[in-house]
């Protein structure tokens, strides 16, 4: 942890929040605002109001993708110079340059994507990625930050904003629009079930209970999702093609059908008189 962090401020405490809130503290005194007073606070995490909160060297905005540029205005005025604001979105190309346009100059911006969460890292965070992409921050802070979530055993990678949304589109939208879709086919555990077959229902544990509005996020602010969805439709229809192709022209080879019998003696096939 770069030695002039204090403390950390999550702003934001969703299903995703939460689990970083308590990811963090590890690594230093985490407070934590939430505009849903119905939300809990995560252990080792202290709950305060957003003025508190915004006072933090380093704030962590988990908000959703579509929500973060009336977030951005509305604690833009209220930022001291220095402080370093970070993102959590899963799309990066139109958040870091939302907050390059929102936030003032004085403050310095990361824009980072955690790729996991509370599904994905149930078996521990170990080697799970996280991108970094600096949009306003210096190279020894970058190398610092890089270094402490490293210390997390996180794999740590730094990117572009458009290398990251043209890659996740794969990783991320088509594994999210898959579980989807598998989800309105209604699949469920089976004692038969293939290794594979589990592998779907895992799929669709991990993107299903994300929220509807992460998924839509993914797919509308990521520019190369469409691309990624028409591939897959035309992936799907050559598949159908040649399932539906005439059986004649499978490339299977063909069965040899059997060789008339020889006729008895007596000409006709029948008995012997």
């Amino acid at each position: 942890m770069p030695a002039f962090v204090s403390r950390i401020g999550v702003y934001g405490l969703g299903r995703f929040g939460s689990f970083y809130a308590r990811l963090l503290s590890g690594l230093a005194p985490v407070c934590a605002y939430s505009r849903s007073s119905g939300r809990s606070t995560p252990a080792d995490v202290t709950r305060v109001g957003e003025e508190e909160l915004l006072g933090c060297p380093v704030v962590i905005l988990c908000v959703a993708i579509s929500a973060l540029p009336e977030v951005l205005r509305r604690i833009a005025p209220r930022l001291a110079a220095n402080t370093l604001v970070m993102d959590t979105c899963s799309v990066k190309a139109q958040p870091a340059a939302w907050m390059e346009e929102l936030l003032p100059e004085s403050v310095r911006i990361l824009a980072t994507h955690p790729m996991f969460g509370p599904d994905s890292s149930a078996a521990g965070i170990a080697g799970l990625p996280l991108i970094l992409c600096p949009v306003r921050i210096g190279e020894a802070d970058l190398e610092g930050w890089r270094r402490c979530f490293e210390s997390l055993g996180l794999a740590v990678r730094r990117m572009s904003p458009a290398d990251h949304d043209r890659e996740a589109a794969v990783t991320q939208g088509l594994t999210h629009f898959v579980g989807r879709v598998l989800a309105e086919m209604g699949l469920q555990p089976s004692p038969i079930a293939s290794v594979g077959y589990r592998k779907l229902l895992e799929i669709i544990e991990q993107t299903c209970n994300d929220s509807w509005q992460l998924f839509l996020d993914l797919q509308r602010h990521n520019p190369y999702t469409r691309e990624m969805r028409q591939n897959l439709e035309r992936s799907l229809s050559k598949v159908r093609s040649r399932l539906d192709a005439d059986p004649m022209a499978t490339t299977s080879p063909a069965v040899e059908s059997p060789a008339p019998a020889e006729p008895e003696p007596g000409g006709s096939g029948g008995s012997v008189p």
